[in-house]
């Protein structure tokens, strides 16, 4: 079996101020404890991997790049330590730019980190302290030439539309920008304004300047079109590049393929079951420190075991989100049912709507659906 690993690391050094992910502004004191922690999960965990293959591991936060780099390296070497790690591993951390600087980089690339991922969200200097960043457009520029003279040639620069203020000239001039630094991968996500976030208090008193409808939709627009013409492939609803420079780890999540989580809040997926680590920090760290007490259960907030509509449903939704849509006969052999006749009405009046086209070997979203991914995501749903 392939395996992919997620380490997540919920430390930030500011919050920004639309992000509902667990993560934390913390004592820099505490990320030591809790590397400790998250090392003997992996460690307890190992035992039931012992014949897998890790072909991919994805530092995750947070923000990874505000650790130590010694504390860095205790988690890479745990990892080898404790699990087979293929030979040709993509090992990816996600950075901040305002916390990396040469000697972090040349480090993690002699650790045999080979992926790197910046969170850069706009190169509008006017924008970013407005969504909470600690960088500026030139850090995150520096970033980027200091992550390619360290070795690094597989770069990814995350980039936001739809944010308070920003123009379609903005979010053109950030592409421009990070396709001219040589970067292999770009995400562009649209702001959501998530429940609990700074944006949402700011949002309910009518105090954030939100783009027009129709100017979050040219912005949509420009990225989806914009980016295939210049040789970035729209691999997945949100993601894009060239071939060969795919996120190989993201695609298993949309692959329906096995992955193990660790870490406070971390997902995993494996034996036809999800888990979710509990996001109760300190219950997370006593468990593992040994001082939650002896009948303290297992930090796992959810155990759901897939019933066998759900993983069909699961299995079609997530790989529409991909460009390839649903392998019909991976689909067939892995449930031993016949795809057409499992969906016959749903895939009817999505067609019918045009979300969705038929080819011989796959089914997948139209740009149209690509646009309106929810809508057929949810018509795979089974009924409640």
């Amino acid at each position: 079996m392939k395996l992919g690993i997620y380490v997540h690391i919920p430390f930030c050094r500011q919050k920004c101020l639309y992000c509902d992910f667990p993560s934390f502004t913390t004592d820099s004191q505490l990320y030591s404890t809790y590397i400790t922690a998250l090392c003997r999960e992996a460690t307890g965990r190992s035992g039931i991997f012992s014949h897998a293959v890790v072909d991919t591991v994805f530092i995750g936060g947070g923000t990874p790049t505000l650790l130590s780099q010694d504390l860095l390296n205790q988690i890479l070497s745990c990892l080898r330590e404790n699990y087979r790690l293929s030979d040709e591993v993509e090992i990816t951390i996600e950075a901040n730019p305002g916390t990396v600087d040469r000697a972090k980089l040349q480090t993690l690339q002699a650790q045999g980190v080979n992926r790197i991922s910046f969170g850069v969200q706009t190169f509008a200097e006017r924008l970013l302290p407005q969504i909470g960043r600690i960088h500026s457009a030139a850090e995150a520029a520096r970033a980027v030439e200091l992550a390619q003279a360290a070795g690094f040639d597989n770069i990814n620069v995350d980039l936001m539309y739809g944010l308070p203020e920003q123009t379609v000239q903005d979010l053109q001039e950030s592409i421009d920008r990070a396709i001219g630094m040589g970067v292999r991968h770009l995400s562009v996500y649209g702001l959501k304004i998530e429940e609990g976030t700074p944006f949402a208090s700011l949002h309910e008193q009518g105090r954030l300047a939100l783009p027009e409808e129709e100017i979050e939709e040219a912005m949509y627009e420009l990225a989806v079109h914009y980016l295939p013409a210049r040789g970035f492939r729209r691999y997945e609803i949100s993601n894009y590049a060239p071939a060969g420079w795919e996120c190989r780890h993201n695609l298993k999540y949309w692959h329906y393929q096995p992955y193990l989580g660790l870490g406070l809040a971390a997902h995993s997926f494996f034996d036809g079951q999800r888990l979710a680590n509990t996001v109760d920090l300190q219950r997370y760290i006593d468990f593992f420190s040994g001082t939650g007490g002896e009948k303290q259960e297992f930090p796992v907030a959810v155990v759901e075991k897939l019933d066998r509509e759900t993983a069909m449903a699961e299995f079609a939704f997530l790989a529409l989100r991909t460009s390839n849509g649903v392998h019909i006969l991976e689909f067939n052999t892995c449930f031993a049912a016949d795809f057409f006749s499992q969906y016959n009405k749903v895939i009817t009046a999505l067609r019918r709507q045009e979300l969705i086209e038929v080819t011989e070997k796959n089914v997948r979203l139209t740009e149209l659906g690509m646009k309106y991914g929810n809508v057929v995501f949810g018509a795979f749903l089974p009924d409640t």
